[in-house]
């Protein structure tokens, strides 16, 4: 059990690049372009480690360590993620406050590096990270206390594991809104439209991206690599619910998740290509309508 969750882990940090680099070929199908390979985000890794990192006069040691305790935490929530059909490599009782924490954790690391900087861009990036985590953080809570009420376990892995949602959608379309609601969340965390333009240059409509102007090389490889690690721990979650509402052999879990990892993907990609970066005073609306999902589901399921 525990090999096969290591293994998991081992899986999930080495393929987690693939998904970002799956979200722009998808982009680049629907603009009609042939676009950068798959592997395009490991060559970008592997290019910045090559390289040195320039660093400010103003920064204090925070600025250095931030970018390796915000991919230490993802790691770390990755490890509380149970592998499709078996356990997690380390579970305990309660652990999903831990793991909606550790998220906390990173983000509260980058918006201090940001601030350490002293540039009023980087600030105002913050300060929307900050902002936009209050609901996205909600939204999260929500579906983990929908599912540990469902199931009666604060363990991520006695959830899954005894089919948090054992029901088809059919039975309840709670699990649909649910799932919205999550995905939501999936958008707002990982910094993606509507939500936000990780591909963008203009610094008055940035929020992650302006947040890490100031980092170069090594470090700016943990930071991207971090992100990839984020979308990936965020689909595996989605997934999970996904394969624990409808019953299957547990040796086909893994594969139906990795299925699922890229058809969410798709999503995202697809999202990014059709619809357009809504306005910094619409994304509020945007996460109060799906934390109501959210709440919704909750009332519905409990």
């Amino acid at each position: 059990m525990k090999l096969s969750a290591l293994l998991f882990v081992i899986v999930s940090l080495l393929a987690a690049p693939l998904l970002s680099g799956w979200i722009v070929r998808v982009k680049a199908l629907f603009a009609g372009r042939k676009g950068s390979p798959v592997l395009q985000p490991y060559h970008d890794l592997f290019r910045l480690l090559r390289k040195g990192a320039v660093y400010s006069k103003s920064t204090s040691p925070l600025f250095y360590i931030a970018p390796m305790v915000t991919l230490s935490a993802l790691i770390a929530a990755l490890c509380l993620l149970p592998l499709p059909g078996f356990g997690a490599l380390l579970s305990f009782q309660a652990d999903l406050i831990l793991f909606a924490y550790l998220f906390a954790l990173g983000r509260f690391f980058t918006i201090l590096a940001a601030l350490d900087t002293g540039s009023a861009f980087e600030g105002m990036g913050a300060s929307r990270e900050a902002f936009f985590s209050v609901f996205a953080e909600l939204i999260f809570f929500l579906s983990l206390a929908t599912l540990a009420r469902f199931t009666n376990s604060l363990s991520l892995s006695s959830i899954f594991e005894s089919h948090a949602a054992g029901v088809n959608y059919a039975d309840s379309p709670a699990l649909a809104l649910l799932l919205v609601s999550l995905f939501a969340a999936l958008l707002t965390e990982n910094c993606r439209i509507p939500v936000d333009d990780p591909t963008t240059h203009l610094e008055l409509t940035m929020i992650h991206e302006v947040m890490v102007l100031d980092h170069s090389g090594p470090d700016l490889a943990y930071i991207l690599y971090g992100a990839a690690l984020k979308l990936w721990i965020w689909s595996m979650f989605i997934a999970l619910v996904i394969i624990s509402s409808f019953p299957s052999p547990r040796w086909l879990q893994p594969v139906i998740a990795v299925a699922v990892l890229f058809l969410i993907a798709t999503a995202v990609g697809v999202l990014e290509s059709t619809l357009a970066r809504l306005r910094l005073t619409a994304v509020p609306r945007m996460l109060m309508a799906a934390g109501a999902l959210g709440l919704l589901s909750y009332i519905i399921l409990g």
